[in-house]
């Protein structure tokens, strides 16, 4: 499966703006890849206080858009924005699909620090999406801090775990260090995208989006700062051999996640 990472500046609190340089990104890798993977938030910027800027989900222009550009240019696209759903406001991980609805994981863990306890609502269900004969998780910048939600449950196995994130660059080790760690733990590829340059409220991001192969090799290999794409192939013919000969994810602990919603 070849996925793209998308790492490059958001314009702070712009939605027309945004999807407009995406289209330019997505057009230039058209046919090149299975999925494209943009920044947490990736239309507004990290605007946790702005909840105006959300649109209703199913119906609003960005929603309309991002279908249009996955149908256009025949992959899938991952990401993150704010949506209203139900008189809810949400951080909305999507996967929006060529010629089919899209999925959705909506952020579970919500990062009080930035404000998003004060406005969002947080999600209850631990997704599997599966896309082309690949089982991907999903999750959104501050999950990647909880091993417990996003451990692999070897009854159902995924190969390929996906964080969006605005991860800024002062807690940037945390990133680096986390991501790591889920995709050793969890016997998966994992990918991080992370946005560059400076928000509205004059915080500093430098990227450091990855993608780690069954031996945590960066294969994706982007430099601090760098507005780029980079498109990496993971063979999950590869990674299931792996996993025949390391079968650790056989023996993981059974555990049980109080309060929560059923895998959808």
């Amino acid at each position: 499966m070849k996925i793209a990472l998308l790492q490059y500046p958001i314009e702070w609190a712009n939605p027309q703006a945004n999807v407009g340089l995406l289209d330019e990104r997505l057009r230039a890798i058209a046919g090149q890849a299975d999925i494209a993977v943009v920044p947490e938030m990736f239309n507004t910027g990290f605007c946790t206080d702005r909840p105006g800027l959300a649109e209703e989900w199913g119906t609003g222009p960005v929603f309309q858009s991002l279908q249009h550009m996955a149908d256009a240019y025949n992959f899938g696209i991952i990401g993150s924005m704010m949506v209203t759903d139900n008189g809810q406001l949400y951080n909305r991980g999507f996967f929006f699909r060529p010629q089919d609805a899209p999925l959705y994981y909506d952020k579970h863990h919500l990062y009080k620090s930035g404000g998003e306890a004060e406005f969002f609502t947080p999600g209850n269900m631990r997704t599997i999406w599966e896309f082309r004969g690949v089982k991907i998780r999903p999750a959104v910048c501050y999950d990647l801090r909880f091993p417990v939600w996003l451990r692999q449950d070897k009854h159902n196995l995924y190969d390929i775990f996906i964080c969006v994130a605005c991860w800024p660059t002062v807690r940037i080790q945390y990133w680096d260090a986390l991501l790591q760690a889920r995709a050793a733990e969890n016997h998966c590829y994992a990918v991080g995208v992370n946005m560059v340059g400076t928000d509205g409220l004059q915080m500093d991001y430098n990227g450091h989006s990855v993608a780690y192969d069954t031996w945590l090799h960066d294969i994706a290999g982007f430099e601090d700062y760098e507005c780029a794409t980079r498109i990496v192939d993971f063979s999950i013919e590869k990674l299931r051999h792996f996993r025949e000969v390391l079968p650790q994810w056989e023996e993981a602990d059974e555990y049980k996640l109080e309060n929560t919603g059923v895998d959808r």
